[in-house]
């Protein structure tokens, strides 16, 4: 009993005198790609206290004394990276990610990039949660620029539109996926939500494929329809429509006439741009052969033609020249672009395709650099049948408005590559979609009847919108569609009451015709194209039926509606509706379906993401 007594106080002695304890965790991450790493060695003070992370890249450190400490990343391959005077308090655990450098690049400091203060209380076991930021690395040159100057356009959300005042709804197509990428950037690399401009919904939705019946006769489209329940407004319906184009087998491609743009101005000195961009270019040429040609135009305080134009045929040349490539200086933008057409025009291929590829993070500061001036000038271009894509790199002074109006006027698409699997997915993954393009100023028009639909939204595509009369005004520029893409666009859809349906105006009146009530016809979507090196559009329409409204809908449909919903969610659309993580998780998962490529599967992760950055 004695012996018992004494340990007990022993016990009592150690709980009362014990030193309060806190814990420390987060994720550990390659800067350049955005791949979690595993096996890295995270430790408090020299080693006393430590962990290695996990196969997501994480790792938990309990029980630190209270005070500041040193917390040090160590990993093979991977400049090390230490952060002192951190301060752990008592019953809390701070949240502290580090993105890590490989050995192969010079970096001069270690920085915190400061996310908003958050505190969390978790009632479970009365710990708080502290999110403290992201610890990177940067050169001088980074490390000393203006790391919150990216730009986004702000957008002004559809609405829902009297079918009867406004029947048609008229837009152009979108391929891009810029916004989806750019948004994962910043959730699953920088572990915060994309500011609300950033999110362009129809860009999340186009960022997937999907498995569309194929056009069977000589049209370069095919129209897929679906109707069904509208998962985040049981009241509401949705209306789901894709466009299919055909696919160019290898031996019937065009020979391509390509020139890259390359910037390698100082803004582009630090690993996730020139580095990152020189390892997807040659990703392109690996794929290319003999029959196409390659050039590369850089551009910084000066221009210059780095390499003429080089058959596929000596890949090694065309790698030497990336390889040599440095950043440094201004950005003369206006005339790396004066340049590149330049060099296009020169090597011509009249039955073949002629391509300018821009890769930067949109800094132009030197020579024509306001987007108006820019935009004017590929328009001119873009007549003598030359096409544009965008590539955005790069993150801190991204300009993310100025690329997408450049692409969408120089008759091409926008990525963005925020890591080399998104390199891999554009430039071998979808490589015939990002070359060639099958039709060209594609349009869409939708005509609502009134008689079965009281009003209806576009979800998505704000900054595609065209009047109605544009469609067929061969002169407006629309959007291109490459081989094998898919484009698709939904509609929220409030059904009608009643048949009578009257247009209350003061100076005319309309009614309902009886055919409009009695064809079952909820509404017809119209196409018009160009063939590639066409000048006059052709058009063709498939009709939406009543009889279509299905309980039992595709993958294609569900997936496209988690997709759409998450877009919603991070924009904080006032439609939103009862969307919630769990309930996108829920469909997504039941919708995956065949994902070859895993992108669906990386949908699922991050709204996993999303939610937790959500609740913090």
């Amino acid at each position: 009993m004695k012996n018992l007594t004494v340990i007990f106080f022993l016990l009592l002695a150690g709980l009362l005198f014990a030193k309060p304890h806190g814990a420390i965790r987060g994720v550990v991450t390659d800067l350049e790609t955005g791949a979690t790493l595993i096996g890295v060695s995270v430790f408090v003070d020299l080693g006393a206290i430590g962990e290695a992370t996990n196969e997501n890249g994480e790792y938990l450190i309990t029980n630190i004394p209270v005070g500041k400490i040193t917390l040090t990343a160590r990993y093979i391959g991977y400049q090390e990276i230490t952060c002192p005077d951190i301060e752990i308090f008592a019953d809390s655990t701070l949240i502290l990610d580090f993105q890590m450098n490989p050995e192969a690049y010079e970096s001069e400091m270690v920085q915190v990039i400061a996310t908003k203060p958050i505190v969390r209380k978790n009632v479970s076991n009365s710990t708080s949660y502290i999110r403290i930021g992201i610890v990177s690395q940067f050169s001088n040159n980074e490390a000393n620029a203006n790391h919150n100057t990216e730009e986004y356009a702000s957008l002004v959300e559809n609405g829902f539109l009297t079918a009867m005042k406004t029947p048609l709804s008229t837009f152009a197509a979108d391929i891009d996926g810029a916004s989806y990428s750019n948004a994962r950037r910043f959730i699953i690399n920088q572990h915060m939500l994309p500011q609300k401009g950033a999110v362009r919904v129809e860009e999340f939705i186009n960022y997937f494929d999907y498995s569309y019946k194929e056009p069977t006769d000589d049209k370069p489209l095919a129209v897929n329809v679906e109707y069904g329940d509208c998962p985040w407004n049981e009241d509401n319906r949705l209306v789901h429509i894709g466009l299919q184009s055909k696919k160019i087998m290898k031996e019937k491609t065009l020979p391509s006439n390509l020139v890259f743009l390359i910037d390698v101005s100082g803004s582009m000195d630090s690993p996730e741009k020139l580095p990152l961009l020189k390892k997807a270019f040659k990703m392109l040429v690996q794929n290319l052969d003999a029959k196409d040609k390659v050039a590369i135009v850089v551009y910084a305080s000066s221009t210059g033609l780095v390499l003429p134009s080089t058959s596929c045929e000596n890949k090694e040349k065309i790698f030497e020249a990336l390889a040599k490539l440095e950043a440094g200086g201004s950005t003369a933008g206006g005339e790396g672009i004066k340049l590149a057409y330049k060099t296009v025009l020169e090597n011509f291929i009249p039955e073949g395709n002629n391509r300018v590829i821009l890769a930067t993070d949109g800094d132009f500061n030197v020579g024509i650099s306001s987007t108006s001036e820019l935009v004017d000038y590929i328009k001119t271009q873009r007549d003598k049948g030359v096409f544009l894509s965008v590539l955005g790199f790069g993150m801190g002074n991204y300009k993310d408005e100025r690329l997408q109006q450049i692409a969408d006027k120089g008759n091409g698409s926008h990525a963005y590559i925020d890591n080399i699997n998104e390199a891999k997915k554009v430039f071998v993954n979808e490589l015939y979609a990002t070359l060639y393009t099958v039709a060209k100023d594609v349009k869409i028009q939708v005509e609502f009847n009134p008689a079965y639909v009281e009003s209806y939204r576009l979800i998505g595509y704000e900054n595609r919108k065209l009047n109605d009369e544009d469609f067929k005004d061969d002169k407006k520029d629309a959007g291109e569609i490459g081989s094998g893409h898919t484009v698709t666009a939904l509609y929220e859809i409030v059904p009608a009451k009643s048949y009578n349906l009257k247009n209350e105006l003061k100076y005319q009146t309309s009614t309902l015709n009886e055919d409009a009530k009695e064809s079952g016809e909820v509404l017809t979507v119209k196409i018009r194209y160009k063939e590639p090196d066409g000048d006059e559009s052709r058009e063709f329409s498939e009709v939406l039926r009543t009889g279509q409204y299905n309980k039992n809908l595709t993958d294609n449909f569900r997936f496209a509606a988690a997709v759409a919903q998450l877009g919603m969610l991070l924009a904080d659309s006032e439609f939103k509706g009862n969307t919630c993580c769990d309930s996108i998780l829920e469909m997504a998962n039941a919708s995956k379906g065949d994902d070859p490529f895993g992108y669906r599967s990386e949908f699922i992760t991050m709204v996993e993401r999303v939610k937790i950055l959500k609740n913090l």
